[in-house]
């Protein structure tokens, strides 16, 4: 194993210890994304997913459930690319 992939994975468990929110609604969304989306995005991609991740738990229910849309348009992208990866 090389560095670089150590360090992904590192960063991949960091990233799923932060997609637990401690809302099942959430975990159920966020915790698969990282497991089986994540390391296929682009880094633009990563980075707005990273984003969306310092966001607070109401406000990505709210985003989730599509109730509301961030002002920020970059993480309603990392939401889309969230919801876009449950849909069948």
């Amino acid at each position: 194993m090389t560095v670089k992939e150590s360090d992904k994975e590192i960063e991949i468990k960091r990233l799923w210890w932060h997609s637990r929110r401690g809302m099942l609604e959430l975990d159920v969304l966020l915790i698969p994304f990282i497991e089986d989306i994540y390391s296929s995005l682009n880094d633009e991609q990563q980075a707005r997913h990273r984003d969306l991740l310092e966001s607070e738990d109401p406000d990505l229910f709210m985003w989730f459930t599509t109730k509301e849309r961030p002002i920020d348009p970059a993480i309603g992208q990392a939401v889309d690319l969230v919801l876009a990866s449950v849909k069948p």
